[in-house]
C-alpha cells in the first residue's frame, strides 16, 4: 500500500493527529441513565484533565449488535441524544456516539461531534453516506473480520462521500470460537490510510458471545495492549470504563474499572510522549 501523508481532524476545540499526544475516547458502554452519564463524564474528564489528555466523551443511546434478545439495548434515540447533547453542552467536552443507520445519522449529528461506525457495519455504503452527509467527524471501526489493509476501501468510501474528518478504528480480528486477537502490524496499515489511527483498547480483550448470552471479557489485558498500541503512536485510545463493572448493562467484562482508570493513563502518557518524540522508522 502506497503511504499517504498524515491528517489531522478536528474535534471540538481538539486536533486528533498520529503526532499530537494521543486523545481519550472514554466512557461507559452504554447510557444506563442521565444521571450515570453525568456522572462518569465528569469523572472521567476530571481524570484526563489531571493527566492533560485530551478527551472526547463517549456513550451509545442503543446498542443493536446485543449477544441476545433479551440484552439490555439502552435508553434510546431521543432520550440519548437529549443526554449527550446536555453533556456536551455542560461540560464542553466533545462527544461520541454509535449510530446503527443511515436514519439516525442526521438527529445524532444535532447532539454529537463524532459519529461512530460499529465494527460489524463498517462496509454498509448506505450508512458511511448518511454519516458523511452530516459533516460530522466519523470513526469508523475495523470489522472483526476484515484484514486491516481492507479499511483504505472503507476510508475511500467515506473520502468519495464527501467526509472531510475520519478516525479509523482497530478492535480487533476473529481469531477462533468467541475469540479476537490484536495484529499490532495492523495500526500500521490503518495509519496508510493517510488519516489518525484509535486504538480500540476494551474491546480488543472482548469474548464476543463468551459467556453464552453474553460476550465476555479479559480486561487484565487492557493495559498491556493498550501500551503496545500507545508506543506505536497511535492518535487516540479508546477505552470505556465504568464504576462498578459487574454490574454494567453492556460489556462490562472487558471495562476498565473507573477506580483503576487513572493508572492506566498515566502509565499510557508516559509511554506516548515518548512514542511522539521519537516515532518509529519506515525500514
Amino acid at each position: 500500500m502506497t503511504e499517504k501523508t498524515s491528517r489531522s481532524v478536528q474535534v471540538g476545540s481538539l486536533e486528533v493527529a498520529q503526532g499530537r499526544p494521543f486523545t481519550l475516547i472514554a466512557g461507559p458502554c452504554a447510557i444506563e441513565s442521565r444521571q450515570h452519564a453525568l456522572e462518569m463524564a465528569r469523572a472521567v474528564q476530571a481524570i484526563a484533565g489531571e493527566l492533560s489528555i485530551p478527551f472526547i466523551f463517549k456513550s451509545s443511546f442503543d446498542k443493536a449488535n446485543r449477544t441476545s434478545a433479551s440484552s439490555a439495548r439502552g435508553v434510546g434515540l431521543a432520550e440519548g441524544l437529549a443526554i449527550l447533547a446536555e453533556i456536551r453542552e455542560t461540560l464542553g467536552c466533545p462527544v461520541l456516539t454509535d449510530v446503527h443507520d443511515a436514519a439516525q445519522c442526521a438527529p445524532a449529528a444535532e447532539a454529537v461531534d463524532v459519529l461512530q461506525i460499529p465494527a460489524f457495519l463498517c462496509r454498509q455504503s448506505d450508512l458511511l453516506h448518511a454519516a458523511a452527509a452530516t459533516g460530522c467527524a466519523v470513526n469508523v471501526k475495523k470489522g472483526q473480520f476484515l484484514a486491516p489493509w481492507d479499511m483504505a476501501q472503507v476510508t475511500g468510501k467515506l473520502e468519495a462521500f464527501g467526509c472531510e474528518k475520519v478516525l479509523v478504528t482497530d478492535r480487533g480480528t476473529s481469531f477462533g470460537y468467541n475469540t479476537l486477537v490484536t495484529d499490532l502490524r495492523g495500526l500500521r496499515y490503518l495509519e496508510d490510510t493517510g488519516w489518525p489511527v484509535v486504538f480500540d483498547a476494551t474491546h480488543s480483550v472482548q469474548q464476543p458471545g463468551g459467556q453464552g448470552g453474553t460476550s465476555g471479557g479479559q480486561r487484565e489485558f487492557v493495559p498491556v495492549l493498550a501500551r503496545a498500541a500507545v508506543s506505536l503512536g497511535v492518535a487516540a485510545v479508546f477505552m470505556e470504563t465504568h464504576e462498578a463493572p459487574e454490574r454494567a448493562l453492556s460489556d462490562g467484562p472487558n471495562m476498565v474499572p473507573l477506580a483503576r482508570l487513572r493508572e492506566v493513563l498515566a502509565d499510557l502518557k508516559a509511554f506516548d510522549e515518548l512514542a511522539k518524540a521519537r516515532p518509529l522508522p519506515r525500514l
